[in-house]
Parts: structure tokens; C-alpha cells; sequence
């Protein structure tokens, strides 16, 4: 019975052995371009994080020289906003909205002039006696920039109908600020 038993492991040894080898060798191939090769997770992520610059603008005497640095630790990013007259620090948000445009806010700034929305103001007319209510407007806090392929725009100021000013320092309607 001893050997009837070693032969029937014997036999059951072998066929495990070969069952794991029924695949075919896969040949070698040798790339030569090592150019090419880039880790696929480079390709679908984005990075927000670096320095980011404006450009001068010929069509614009006014200089508009400013920079903003992106870091990320942990989880979070955090921006160094410097201008000619200021350099601030604090958290940024990065979002992306239901259409997919990416947005960077920049917490913690204070616009530097807000108006508000006038196009929905009460008109009185000449006949009436009541003056119309001064309310103190709330600055808002925090700049937005909408982010595409390393660049940051921010929408400096408005218009008539909604006056503001978010960085006195540069002049230009559309701040924009390419990535380094």
C-alpha cells in the first residue's frame, strides 16, 4: 500500500508541475526608444502645482508683474501670491464644475474694490419721497482663476453694471499667468 500511495503522490506532483507550465514563453522584445516610455499616470494627471508668471504685454503700458506658486502638502494646496506691492500666502481650492472647467481659489484675498451687482437695483421714481436705502457692501474675499493647461486666468474687474477690483496692483482685464 506504501507504494501505491508514493506512486499516486509522484504522479500528482508531476501533474501539478506541468499544469503550472502550459504557458508559452512570451518573447522578448527590445525597445530601443526609451523616449516613449512615460508612465501612464503622468499622462491622465495634471498637475496644478508650480510657479506661475505673467507675461508682458506689448499692447499694455501698464506693467503687470506678479507671480503665484502652487504647493501641495498632503491633501491640500496652498499658494505665494506676490505683485509689486504685496506678498500674500494661504490655502487654494482647486474644483473642477459639472462641465469640467477647473477653477483655483486663492482663500484669504480681499478684493480691493467692490461696487456690487447695480443691475438689480430698485429704482424709485421722482414722485415717491422715500430715498432709496444705503446698505453697506460685504467685500468679497477669495480670487478665483479658472485653470487650462498650465495657465491661470483671473478676471480682474467688472464692468458698469458690476463694478469690482480684485488686484489694484495690475490694470488688465484678464490676468494671465503661465506656468514655469
Amino acid at each position: 500500500m506504501k507504494s501505491t500511495s508514493k506512486i499516486f503522490y509522484a504522479i500528482f506532483i508531476l501533474l501539478s508541475i506541468t499544469a503550472c507550465n502550459n504557458k508559452k514563453p512570451e518573447p522578448i522584445v527590445e525597445n530601443k526608444n526609451f523616449d516613449s516610455i512615460v508612465p501612464q499616470k503622468a499622462k491622465s494627471e495634471e498637475s496644478i502645482e508650480g510657479l506661475y508668471k505673467t507675461q508682458p504685454d506689448p499692447n499694455n503700458a501698464d506693467e503687470c508683474e506678479m507671480s503665484i506658486e502652487i504647493s501641495k502638502v498632503k491633501n491640500d494646496y496652498f499658494y505665494f501670491l506676490k505683485t509689486k506691492l504685496r506678498k500674500l500666502k494661504g490655502k487654494a481650492t482647486f474644483t473642477t464644475n459639472e462641465s469640467g472647467e477647473k477653477y483655483l481659489v486663492l482663500e484669504s484675498i480681499k478684493w480691493d474694490d467692490y461696487e456690487g451687482d447695480i443691475s438689480n437695483e430698485d429704482e424709485t421714481d421722482s414722485i415717491s419721497d422715500q430715498k432709496p436705502e444705503h446698505k453697506e457692501l460685504e467685500i468679497p474675499v477669495g480670487i478665483d482663476a479658472s485653470y487650462v493647461k498650465d495657465t491661470l486666468t483671473i478676471q480682474n474687474y467688472g464692468n458698469s453694471m458690476n463694478s469690482y477690483t480684485k488686484i489694484s496692483e495690475c490694470g488688465r482685464k484678464y490676468i494671465q499667468l503661465i506656468k514655469k
